[in-house]
């Protein structure tokens, strides 16, 4: 197992929420996540800033550690797969390949996101969709948004909470009414700060755990 988990139930069906920030869900053989940003590092050298090299490296070897435990038929990313430009020699492309090849048994669907204007299902061997996609009871999108089809699982927003009392803030799964909102996958993003009102809940991703924080 690669770290803890908790299950939980939306639209009627299991989830399971792991703390390495993806969700798999047991019926369907779906591990979703949001926000992997691959090539995130290589865009912000390339604009002058000095960031530290080996993040897609490290959020690829997670992913695979979760796949080797949830053997998912699918793999569904609700957004922001790349994060820029797709330079055909780029370190984080040779390793996306090398990672497509190892895992070609798991079929690798992408929603769209606002990062995702250079993807090319070919060139990353995936298959694309746009938002608003059905996967009953599932609806998937990237950003959040509100809809009559289904229960909606979206990224986008990066949530991180606090634990009550603590100051410190985690990656974590947003459960609102009708909605939840994945934390970014990537160990290597930024993150807008929520608290759960009344009727919602926080999973909290906290050092190898699921922390569950109601409103």
């Amino acid at each position: 197992m690669t770290s803890a988990s908790l299950d939980f139930e939306r639209a009627g069906t299991r989830l399971t929420a792991y703390a390495e920030r993806a969700l798999f869900w047991p019926r369907g053989r779906c591990l979703l996540l949001a926000d992997l940003h691959l090539g995130k590092g290589e865009v912000l050298r390339r604009a002058g800033i000095p960031v530290p090299r080996g993040g897609t490296a490290h959020d690829l070897a997670r992913l695979s550690a979760l796949i080797e435990h949830c053997r998912p038929a699918q793999l569904w990313v609700l957004g922001d797969l790349l994060h820029g430009p797709v330079p055909p020699q780029s370190d984080w492309l040779l390793q996306w390949l090398e990672w497509r090849e190892r895992h070609g048994e798991v079929a690798v669907h992408v929603v769209r996101g606002n990062h995702d204007r250079a993807l090319d299902d070919r060139q990353l061997a995936i298959e694309s969709h746009t938002e608003g996609h059905l996967l009953e009871p599932f609806v998937l999108t990237h950003h959040a948004t509100e809809t009559l089809q289904g229960h909606v699982l979206c990224g986008h927003l990066h949530p991180v909470c606090r634990l009550p009392a603590l100051r410190q803030r985690w990656p974590a799964f947003h459960l609102a009414p009708g909605q939840t909102v994945l934390p970014a996958f990537s160990a290597f993003t930024g993150g807008s700060a929520f608290q759960p009102a009344a009727g919602e809940q926080a999973l909290l991703c906290v050092q190898g755990h699921v922390v569950r924080v109601v409103g």
